[in-house]
């Protein structure tokens, strides 16, 4: 009797095991940002997005999940030769997500798979894209127009291309072009001489225009000085005439001028008479003598 209880509970708990382990087998859990994929005998039979629990066959049906966000890939370093056979090192990135998890499945299967791919399918493109430029044209500082022409070519082609993987390319960024070290001195020279170029250019375009302001100024100044000189010299001139006039009115008649010449034989006479040397030798036909002769005379 004790036997066949045994027996009795080794089945009941067995059965109950069976049935716990069916009933979780049932259900599974999608979380956010997620496709959970469900396959039965390997075929996929169901995809959902949709966060929470869901219901499955047990035992038969398998879920696999694959992440439903935007996904940030670093692409390894390449090397990559320009049109003028100069090698460069690209450094990128590129931004992706899954829209089609069956073709995504069917054609690749994994994360690191789609990795892989895109890791291709981008080297592909730099090289082709690269291929058309110089690398003159990629390391200047003012080709920034033509950098994002690079970079928005490249995500075209890529996208274009990883498309038939379920996959949506969303960006494709260069972080950084290195060059070789063989080739490193040789354009940092040719850099520090553009920058030598363009500050002889500078230099030399303001020179000439300083040149040009001073030549106006002296221009003016010459005109202004030359004005001022002609209206002094017209000035002068009419001071002149008026000295004149007035002179000319003041010794009109002989007294005047008789008067005018006694003044300035005195004046002479005074002249004359400065320092220890008071004697002064005068000609009777001399008007001072003349004029002192009569004064003695009276």
């Amino acid at each position: 009797m004790k036997k066949k209880t045994i027996i009795g509970l080794i089945i009941t708990g067995v059965i109950v095991i069976f049935a716990v382990a069916i009933l979780f087998d049932c259900f599974y859990i999608v979380a956010e940002n997620e496709f959970a994929c469900v396959f039965r005998f390997s075929k996929m039979i169901d995809i959902t997005d949709e966060a929470g629990l869901h219901f499955k066959a047990p035992f038969v049906d398998e879920v696999r999940s694959f992440p439903d966000t935007v996904m940030l890939y670093n692409v390894p370093q390449s090397e990559v030769l320009t049109a003028d056979q100069k090698s460069m090192t690209v450094d990128s990135y590129l931004i992706w997500r899954i829209t089609d998890p069956l073709l995504f499945y069917q054609t690749l299967g994994t994360i690191s798979e789609a990795e892989t791919r895109l890791d291709a399918l981008t080297y592909n493109s730099l090289k082709n894209l690269m291929g058309t430029l110089k690398q003159d044209d990629i390391i200047n500082e003012e080709a920034v127009t033509a950098r994002k022409d690079i970079y928005a070519g490249i995500t075209t082609d890529v996208a274009k291309n990883a498309a038939v993987y379920g996959i949506s390319v969303i960006d494709v960024k260069i972080k950084r072009f290195d060059l070789p070290e063989a080739n490193e001195q040789a354009v940092y020279e040719r850099m520090i001489s553009d920058r030598e170029r363009i500050a002889a250019e500078y230099t030399a375009n303001g020179e000439y225009q300083a040149s040009l302001i001073k030549n106006e100024v002296d221009k003016k100044v010459n005109i202004i000085i030359s004005d001022a000189e002609a209206e002094a010299a017209k000035i002068e001139a009419e001071g002149e005439a008026e000295y004149m006039r007035i002179l000319a009115e003041a010794y009109d008649t002989e007294d005047k001028r008789d008067f005018y010449e006694f003044i300035k034989a005195l004046e002479a006479l005074e002249a004359s008479l400065t320092g220890n040397e008071k004697t002064v030798v005068l000609g009777p036909d001399s008007a001072l003598g003349r004029i002192l002769i009569n004064s003695v005379g009276k």
